[in-house]
């Protein structure tokens, strides 16, 4: 496959970002990579595990020539570094991230986008509760969403050039306003990552279960809480404080359903109890046959070495 950029640099060197340096080596989407990561370390693993073709210290030095830079750092410092690399970015290119909050994305990038620079937000509905440069694999974004989310008066060639590099490492995409996108993933993942936050905390203060029960009795259903519960912590900072609203709608509803759900137990009330489950199994089945999960035990997720 020809390359769809000469160079592209990468802000940014953990799941996301080592996982598109994998995919876009492997399917020769670009001529040439180069990253950054706040981190030594983290430079030294990317150095390593040749992800990049030059990995520098600084944001500044890493967009330089750079026709794609990919902002793949946590949404509450997007905009600080937006403004570190602005001088830096060439005429022509495009800016874009992998965040999973977009307005409040926008709202701090924007402002520092210089003239004839292309900002497209965009979002790979992708990842696993694993972080950092060593947890990336060039399979992450196949038969999975990208959402790309650019601003109104974005020209339609960046936006179709960016569209081919993320269906050329296996994603489908998808264009969406921002508002919407964010009510979308408040919904998908933002409160779903919060009340698997919130269920291993109450296993955690429930004196009358021991930490060894917990480890040892968990179920399918515990077990995935925590899985989602060993999300990185700063990225999930990030999202909640950035895409608060959403997230709070989200929750009020969830909670008036949990209300619904304590009285109809309450009460012995089978029927609504049955009924709820099975709508909500028919939507499990419709995720299934979507091809964004599987049916497996396990939820089709292979387990790694030291899980």
């Amino acid at each position: 496959m020809a390359a769809i950029y000469h160079r592209v640099a990468l802000i940014g060197l953990g799941l996301i970002a080592s996982s598109m340096a994998l995919a876009i080596r492997r399917r020769g989407l670009a001529d040439e990579i180069t990253g950054t990561a706040r981190s030594a370390d983290t430079r030294a693993a990317a150095v390593e595990l040749g992800l990049c073709d030059r990995v520098y210290e600084t944001a500044a030095e890493a967009v330089e020539g750079a026709d794609l830079v990919v902002l793949c750092v946590p949404v509450g410092v997007m905009g600080a570094v937006a403004e570190e690399i602005a001088p830096r970015l060439a005429a022509g290119a495009t800016l874009s991230d992998v965040g999973s909050v977009k307005q409040a994305v926008i709202a701090a990038v924007g402002p520092h986008v210089p003239e004839g620079v292309h900002f497209i937000p965009a979002h790979p509905l992708a990842g696993t509760e694993h972080s950092g440069p060593r947890a990336g694999f060039a399979e992450l974004f196949e038969n999975r969403w990208c959402l790309l989310v650019p601003p109104e008066g974005t020209p339609p060639e960046p936006v179709a050039r960016l569209r081919e590099l993320w269906e050329g490492m296996g994603a489908h995409v998808d264009t969406m306003d921002p508002a919407h996108h964010d009510l979308v993933l408040a919904v998908t993942s933002h409160a779903p990552h919060l009340i698997a936050y919130t269920m291993v905390g109450v296993a955690d203060d429930l004196g009358r279960v021991t930490d060894s029960e917990v480890v040892k009795y968990s179920a399918a259903g515990f077990r995935d809480f925590t899985r989602i519960a060993a999300s990185d912590p700063t990225m999930w900072r990030d999202v909640f404080l950035t895409n608060k609203a959403a997230t709070l709608e989200i929750l009020g509803r969830f909670t008036e359903e949990l209300f619904a759900l304590q009285r109809a137990i309450r009460t012995e009330d089978g029927a609504h109890l049955f009924d709820y489950f099975t709508r909500t199994r028919a939507i499990r089945r419709g995720i299934i046959e979507a091809g964004q999960d599987t049916d497996a035990p396990d939820f089709g997720r292979v387990k790694k070495a030291g899980d």
